[in-house]
């Protein structure tokens, strides 16, 4: 006989043999390259805004900023040839240093005219000064005269007073008419002395008069060489400050004008000029400091502080201010220039020369 099969065990189980209980569902984990994926993300995530609230919201930075200073125009103050040249390009010089020297030999000229005619106008004023002296003296002269005359023409009246007081049996006639005479005469000389005194003073007054002209005389004179000294001095040009020579544009031999621009002078004292926008401005004030990095020396940074802020934006100090009251208006964001200036001077070896590019970063926060 043929053995009997047997039937598999249903789900259900059976009598004998019970249903066994489904699998427990597998726990599907995170693999251990994703999770360090994840902490890895969270890490840059919190480094970069530890960064970013540390290091950028704090500062404002432009790169629309330049090195900044005063250029010192050097021109001649009075018309020559450029006899000697003392400097070349790009030279230091302080202030003071002969930079060009003109021909002096039209206003040594002049000079030496100016000493004769002050010397000259000296002269004439000790004349009227003497004149003064003689005039003074005959006036005295006169008050004496007068003072003398006085007396005379009182004792004279005295006298024709007294043959006239007596009877004229006591009294020849020719002692009475010459009484009279006397008299006469001496009123006379006392006229003639007030006269001259008159005449005394009014020479006293022309001589004073011509004192005051000597006088004015001498001291045109005086400032007529003053002026000449002043024209040869300028003969020689100098530097006003000390500063490094630039666009030097004089040759030696060249006839030169009064304001005519021989080179430039650019001094040591720089700061900087940014253009921040208007909307980075909010924070920033007077006294914050910043650092400054010039292109032309990427490895250095330099410290500065904020000096000022412009009164106004960039454009509205331009030759050609915006109108803005048109139909087509578009509203642009305006920049104000933000002066900066150095804490301390650059060291020996970094040339900071104006319209350098800087990219200054300042701590408003």
């Amino acid at each position: 006989m043929a053995p009997e099969t047997q039937d598999p065990p249903s789900a259900g189980g059976s009598e004998d043999h019970p249903p066994l209980p489904p699998p427990p569902p597998r726990r599907r984990g995170l693999k251990p390259r994703t999770l360090i994926i994840l902490v890895a993300a969270v890490l840059v995530l919190g480094v970069a805004t530890l960064y970013y609230l540390y290091f950028v919201a704090p500062y404002e930075s432009t790169d629309d900023a330049f090195v900044d200073g005063y250029v010192t125009l050097v021109s001649a103050r009075v018309p020559g040839q450029v006899q000697r040249l003392l400097i070349t390009d790009n030279q230091l010089v302080k202030q003071g240093d002969v930079l060009a020297e003109l021909d002096p030999s039209d206003y040594q000229a002049s000079v030496a005219a100016a000493e004769a005619e002050l010397v000259s106008a000296q002269g004439q004023l000790a004349q009227a000064s003497a004149q003064m002296a003689v005039s003074v003296a005959r006036v005295t002269q006169s008050q004496a005269s007068i003072a003398a005359s006085e007396a005379a023409d009182q004792r004279a009246q005295d006298d024709l007073k007294r043959y006239e007081s007596v009877e004229q049996r006591a009294v020849s006639k020719t002692a009475l008419d010459q009484a009279q005479t006397q008299a006469r005469t001496a009123s006379a000389d006392v006229r003639a002395a007030q006269s001259q005194l008159k005449a005394a003073q009014a020479a006293v007054t022309l001589s004073r008069a011509g004192v005051d002209s000597a006088t004015a005389a001498v001291k045109v004179a005086q400032a007529k060489l003053k002026q000449a000294e002043l024209n040869l001095s300028y003969t020689q040009v100098a530097a006003p400050v000390d500063a490094r020579v630039t666009a030097r544009s004089v040759q030696q031999g060249n006839y030169v004008q009064p304001g005519q621009a021989l080179l430039a002078l650019v001094p040591r004292d720089v700061w900087v000029t940014a253009n921040f926008k208007e909307t980075q401005l909010t924070y920033m004030r007077r006294g914050q400091p910043a650092e400054l990095r010039i292109d032309a020396y990427p490895h250095r940074t330099f410290k500065g502080h904020v000096d000022s802020l412009q009164s106004g934006t960039g454009a509205r100090f331009s030759l050609l201010p915006p109108e803005n009251a048109v139909g087509n208006y578009v509203k642009v964001v305006q920049r104000v220039p933000v002066k900066i200036v150095f804490d301390e001077t650059p060291p020996d070896g970094f040339d900071i020369a104006p319209g350098m590019s800087v990219v200054p970063r300042v701590k408003v926060r």
